[in-house]
C-alpha cells in the first residue's frame, strides 16, 4: 500500500464525502426537508463518517487511527439505519434509498478493510515527524 500523506487521499474518506453530498441533496427535498430531527441526525451521522476518518488520520498514532475508523464505521451504520426510516416514511424514492444504502455499505466495507490492514501490519503507521526546527 502506498504511503498516504493526507486524509483526502484515503478512498474511504472520498466515498464518505460522496455519501455526505448525497444525504444533503436528498434531505433538502419535500417532507424530508421539514423533518428537522431526522434530517439533522442523518446529516450529522454522514458528516461523522468522513470527520472520524480525518480525525483519526491526523492523530498520528495507529491505535487512535483504528479507534476513529471504528467510530466512522459505526456512523456509517447509523446512516444506513436512518435511511430505512426515510424510506419507510416515503421521504425518499426506492432508487434514492438503494443508491444511498450502497454508498453507506461501500464506505463501511472500505473502513473495515482498512482497519484489518492496519491491524495486520502494526508498523504501517508509526509516529513520525517531518523535518522540523524548534527555536527556543
Amino acid at each position: 500500500m502506498p504511503t498516504i500523506r493526507r486524509f483526502e487521499e484515503i478512498e474511504a474518506w472520498k466515498t464518505a464525502r460522496e455519501l455526505t453530498k448525497l444525504i444533503y441533496a436528498m434531505s433538502n427535498q419535500g417532507k424530508f426537508e421539514r423533518d428537522f430531527g431526522l434530517r439533522d441526525q442523518i446529516r450529522r451521522a454522514s458528516v461523522s463518517v468522513m470527520s472520524n476518518i480525518a480525525e483519526g488520520f491526523e492523530s498520528k498514532t495507529q491505535p487512535q487511527f483504528i479507534k476513529y475508523l471504528g467510530y466512522a464505521k459505526a456512523s456509517a451504520g447509523e446512516v444506513r439505519s436512518q435511511l430505512y426510516v426515510t424510506r419507510d416514511l416515503e421521504y425518499i424514492s426506492e432508487n434514492d434509498f438503494k443508491k444511498a444504502i450502497a454508498h453507506a455499505e461501500k464506505v463501511s466495507g472500505q473502513v473495515a478493510r482498512f482497519i484489518a490492514y492496519l491491524e495486520r501490519t502494526p508498523q504501517s503507521r508509526q509516529i513520525r515527524e517531518d523535518v522540523a526546527v524548534y527555536d527556543v
